[in-house]
């Protein structure tokens, strides 16, 4: 018999944490409705070249971790490795920007697939919520983001974010950054790992993203961005600055964050969470502003600013954090039928009861008083129904509150009144 198992970097989500992703799905998709942020679904596989155009030739994700293939018309496509790329090329393709009022604010959320060493909270196939703003260029779009971001992660659960933040300049700033940075590891990229020494020809920003030990001792000392930014990067990012100050967001100048993907311009940040022991758990979502993107995918010139959050990996820092309101697979009622003969009353009460938005089952194969509470309790149900001879006859139930084991009779009506949300 074949023992098929899920493949490296995958899994399998159920009850409590499947219930617990669509709760923090659902809460994201809420909080970004009232910055008023409509829904966006775009494929799962595009081009490939539309990924190696937006992400740039020099990151990670596409050098090491797309998924590529041909299809069987011989054409390259790639799984995608984030969403923004395919938002863009969605909003270029179905003229948004012609057809709908400037900015368009947009989210999704959906599968992405990176072929990358699965860790804790991080999958080759995994689910991303994010946002976009396109069409307009200033300082308020990109604090507004931010504070939405630092929001969001409120509301889910996550009270101690800490958001860093720096700026990368416009495209004058950067070059002249690069080729302070050119000069600087000149004389070390040979002593560095083959990735830096490869981001040193194509873009030698990305060496400040570098995780080897090793190199970071040469990153340290390395040239900063700050220096390097002419006046109009630095107004623009003191503005965004203030906007976060007046909005009481607590941030962290970061002069190495540059982020992962080649598109990004002026603010990058990352949202970190701090435990209740004062420990960094390390990032928990990302993103930033970008000018050329939209461009870059066949579109007229317009500015964007977003952020992506990796669901699983805020599911398993909440079920680590706040295991006290990580959600329970339960029930509002269990109904328990006594003689065969009840047993359409039973599937008909709980027919009423669902249609009043109640949580309800029943088994619906014979089963013992005894048998039915051990069924009831691990289904984690708050009350249990019981309809016998004597309750049909009386139209009067025995509704028991399992939590404490207290039991009254009530009408069917009034059962339903009381459960109903």
């Amino acid at each position: 018999m074949a023992n098929y198992q899920p493949q490296r970097g995958t899994y399998d989500a159920y009850y409590e944490d499947a219930l617990n992703i669509e709760k923090i799905e659902h809460t994201l998709h809420e909080v970004a409705l009232t910055y008023g942020y409509f829904p966006i679904h775009t494929p799962i596989y595009e081009s490939t070249d539309l990924f190696t155009r937006s992400a740039g030739e020099s990151s990670d994700i596409v050098t090491k971790e797309m998924f590529d293939f041909q299809d069987k018309g011989g054409r390259n496509i790639s799984l995608r490795p984030e969403v923004t790329a395919g938002v863009m090329r969605a909003v270029v393709t179905n003229k948004l920007y012609a057809t709908k009022d400037l900015p368009l604010k947009l989210q999704y959320c959906g599968p992405s697939f990176r072929y990358e060493r699965p860790s804790a909270g991080r999958y080759r196939q995994f689910n991303q919520f994010g946002v976009e703003q396109v069409g307009v260029n200033n300082a308020y779009e990109d604090a507004e983001t931010i504070i939405l971001g630092v929001d969001a992660l409120h509301k889910i659960g996550f009270n101690k974010v800490i958001l860093k933040i720096n700026s990368i300049g416009d495209q004058a700033s950067r070059d002249a950054y690069r080729d302070a940075l050119k000069d600087y590891f000149n004389d070390k990229i040979d002593k560095m790992c083959p990735d830096c020494q490869r981001r040193y020809q194509v873009n030698p920003l990305r060496i400040l993203d570098c995780k080897v030990k090793e190199d970071q001792e040469f990153v340290k000392d390395a040239p900063k961005m700050g220096d390097y930014l002419n006046d109009v990067s630095k107004e623009r990012f003191a503005s965004v600055l203030r906007l976060l100050d007046d909005n009481n967001i607590e941030y962290q100048l970061d002069d190495t964050l540059v982020r992962g993907l080649d598109y990004y311009s002026h603010v990058v940040f990352e949202f970190h969470y701090i435990s209740d022991n004062g420990t960094n758990l390390g990032a928990i979502g990302a993103g930033g502003h970008y000018d050329n993107l939209v461009k870059e995918v066949g579109g007229p010139e317009l500015s964007s600013v977003g952020f992506a959050f990796g669901i699983e990996r805020l599911n398993s820092l909440l079920k680590e954090i706040s295991p006290e309101t990580y959600a329970k697979d339960e029930l509002d009622a269990y109904i328990v039928y006594l003689g065969v003969e009840n047993k359409d009353i039973a599937f008909d009460f709980a027919h009423t009861l669902r249609k009043n938005n109640v949580k309800v089952d029943l088994s619906l194969q014979d089963k013992s008083m005894k048998a039915s509470l051990k069924i009831a309790l691990r289904k984690n149900a708050k009350y249990m129904i019981v309809i016998g001879e004597d309750e049909v006859k009386n139209n009067l139930y025995q509704l028991k509150y399992l939590i404490n084991q207290q039991q009254v009779a009530m009408s069917k009506e009034d059962i339903v009144n009381k459960l109903k949300k």
